[in-house]
Parts: C-alpha cells; structure tokens; sequence
C-alpha cells in the first residue's frame, strides 16, 4: 500500500528507532540485539550531578557514604527491571499507564513532576560539560554553558541514524568513562579493606543534616524518576518474531540488559567516591566540594598529571552520553501524559532552555562554587520527586489485570514497595533535618 509522504517518512523513523529480533536467533545473537537500553538507560545514572555528590560525600565522609551508593544502585536495578516488565507486559510506557489507568486529576501533577525532573537532570548535564570544558580548554563557565545548547545538533544527527547507532556511541562513551575511572584507582590504590567496609549499612551514621543532604543526593543521582519513564518506552523498541513464551524471553534478556549496563554506573559511581575519598578525605583543612578544585588536586595528590586529564575527559565523555536521555524522556513524558508530540529537536531547545537559564544566572552571580552546588542540588531535586515516579511503577506492575501473566510477582512486589518506601523515608528525614538546621540558625 502505498503511503503519503508524511506517513511515508513516519514509517521510517519509527523502522530506524526499532529492532527486529527473529525467532530462530541464536541466545548470543538474540541478547546482542537486545542490548541497549539499558546503556541509555546507565548513562542517566553516571551523568555529573552523580559526580558532585560523590565528590562531595568521599571528600567530606570518606568511604562511610558507599553504602548508601549501593543500596540505591539495587533499588534502580530493581525498579529499571520492572520498567522492563511494564513495557513488555502491556506495550505502555509509564506515562502512558500513568494516563490511562490513575485517577484523571494525577495526570498533570505527575506530568508536571516529571518535567521537573528532567529540567534537573539536564541541568546537570549542561553544568557538568561546561565545567569539563573550562577544566580541559579553559573555555569561561558562561561560554561553556551558552556552548552546550549546541549538543541539540549533535543529538538530532545521531537519531537520525537510528537506534543502534545511537547505543553504540553511548555504550563507547560509557566505557571510555569506566576506563578512564579503572586507570585513575590503579593510581590511587585505595585501602580496598576499608573500601569494603564502607559498603557495610551503617545508618547511624547520618546523624548532621549534610550527612542527609548527601544520602539523598545520592538516592537522586542514582535512582533516577525520568529514567523510569524513558526505561519503559526504551523496551518497546525491539520487536519481537511471534512464538510462543516470547514475552517472557523479551523480559528475561530485557532485564538482563539492564542489570549489566546498571552494575557498570555503580562500578563508576563508587570508584568516584571512592576516589574523592581516597584522594582528599582528612588530607585537607576544608572538604574538596566541587569538581574544579578535585580536577586541579588530583595531580599533586596521586603525582602525576595523567589523573587530573583523565578525570576532565570523562567528566566530558559523561555529560554528554547522558544529555541524550534527557530528551528522549522529555518526549516519552509529554506524549504519555498530554498526547503531545513536539518535532525533537523543539522539544530539545524547550529542555535546554529551561535548564539554560538557572544555570546561566548561577554562573553569572555566584561563580564556581554556585554552579558545583547547584549539581549537588539538581540531585537533591530528583531524589524529592523520585516517589512520585516509583510509587505508581510499583503500583502498575502489581495489577494483574495491567500486566497479565507478567504481573510482578509478589515477592518482587514487596521489594519494589520497600524500596519505594526507602525513597520516602530518606526524603522526609532530609527535609526534618534541613527544616532542623534552618530553625536552629
């Protein structure tokens, strides 16, 4: 049949973002043309509002914060993987089964949540790359954020090359970022004892209000809300050869894409507290808080130059991996909640403008240590507007009628309820502490 150009071109957009996964595929071949998403996905979770916040958190407590990395890199494992069973189950993203099946008043609250989160996303990532930009070329803060909305053009190019295109250069840029942190601890060489016991729950430990500030910032950066709904539309992009128990194949390599491309963002997670920690806890009068003074350190601190180049070029190589999920999730979202489709690269400027301005204004007026708190802040944000993602994933992937036979089962029903219920603890012990200190000054 044929088509009229406008749906002609639809078609083959839609044929370029897709991937066609035969039945008779070997289980490599198959896995290999399932892989990606998840690496879309892991970039959000190494992007450099993470990089503050362990920056922050070895610097000022050493290894004692690593814990907290942990346990939220296993709360994202466990809610990316029911992003997975969402998409597969009933072919909706979140957005989309936010929309159809909660209450009609929740729909523009969540959507505005949403969005929120993305803008805080994406202004991290603009943060981030500047600051690379200044570290590596010298190029002025306000040059370097006013430079990064030209990743616009960069990003619309690589879509336009389709999907697998796309996830080999992020899973490339992913492991040039893991690398370049591999070469960095074989110079450090950390005490690996007392690396092990920071991954030891110690909450009593978060005593002082900074101690919270930076577990939340952690749960933010690393559990991060637009990801989930980014996840869930990411799995429909491969289509599967109808045959029987072909759901539950697409969710078993589907989560497996998932586990390994998330284990890879905690690798790189902790090695970068693990490496503030190592470098620059108790060895200062005040803590290293910010990336430029951790960029200059790292030299004197490990004798040798090849550290602080190293540092600069994956900060680079992650900010920008990771400001391609900021607009593909801000189109998921628009068009899930509001039945809104914006052309990309509209929906880009939109994204990148409302990140521009509070960056631009923080550059202007408050400088260098402006900008590294307003990453660490941008962290603290996604961690306050997580639950509202989590909680009604959770809530979903319960309802049999929803999911069918890839109903969550129960118990990973109950974990997805934990660690929802984590999420919320953490925030609420954030916000009575921060409300503590601001009463006592």
């Amino acid at each position: 049949m044929h088509l009229p150009p406008s749906r002609a071109d639809q078609t083959g957009q839609r044929r370029a973002l897709s991937v066609w996964i035969p039945a008779n595929g070997s289980a490599l071949s198959t896995f290999l043309r399932v892989l990606g998403p998840g690496y879309l996905v892991a970039v959000g979770y190494m992007d450099p509002g993470n990089w503050a916040t362990d920056l922050a958190a070895g610097s000022q407590f050493g290894y004692s914060l690593l814990w907290v990395v942990g346990i939220s890199s296993l709360m994202a494992m466990l809610l990316q993987s029911l992003c997975c069973r969402l998409g597969i189950a009933s072919g909706l993203d979140l957005a989309e089964a936010c929309a159809k099946h909660l209450p009609e008043q929740m729909r523009l609250p969540l959507w505005v949540l949403a969005e929120l989160a993305i803008v805080a996303c994406d202004l991290a990532e603009l943060v981030g790359s500047a600051i690379a930009l200044q570290l590596l070329v010298g190029l002025p803060l306000p040059w370097g954020v006013a430079l990064t909305a030209l990743d616009t053009l960069l990003l619309l190019l690589l879509q336009r090359w389709g999907v697998r295109h796309l996830e080999a250069i992020v899973i490339a840029l992913v492991v040039l970022v893991g690398s370049c942190f591999a070469v960095e601890l074989v110079l450090l060489q950390p005490n690996w004892t007392a690396v092990a016991q920071g991954f030891i729950p110690q909450v009593d430990q978060l005593r002082g209000g900074q101690q919270w500030f930076l577990a939340a910032g952690i749960v933010g950066a690393t559990v991060m809300p637009h990801n989930l709904y980014l996840h869930s539309s990411l799995v429909k992009s491969r289509v599967w050869e109808k045959q029987p128990g072909v759901r539950q194949l697409a969710l078993r390599f589907s989560t497996l894409d998932a586990l390994i491309a998330l284990s890879l963002a905690f690798v790189v997670n902790a090695a970068i507290l693990v490496l503030a920690g190592g470098s620059f806890y108790g060895r200062f009068e005040n803590p290293i808080s910010d990336l430029g003074q951790a960029y200059h350190l790292l030299t004197p601190v490990l004798g040798t130059s090849l550290a602080s180049l190293l540092f600069g070029i994956a900060l680079l190589a992650a900010g920008q991996s990771s400001t391609i999920t900021a607009t593909l999730a801000g189109q998921v979202v628009m068009e899930g909640f509001l039945n809104l489709r914006l052309p990309d690269w509209q929906r880009r400027l939109l994204t990148r403008g409302l990140a521009l301005i509070p960056a631009m204004v923080t550059v202007i007026v408050l400088g260098d240590m402006g900008i590294n708190k307003l990453l660490v802040l941008s962290q603290v944000l996604l961690s306050l507007q997580l639950p509202f993602a989590a909680i009604p994933l959770v809530w979903i992937c319960s309802r049999p009628e929803i999911m069918g036979d890839l109903v969550a089962p129960r118990w990973l029903q109950i974990l997805g309820w934990l660690s929802a219920g984590l999420i919320v603890v953490i925030n609420a012990a954030l916000l009575i502490s921060t409300g503590s200190a601001a009463i006592g000054h």
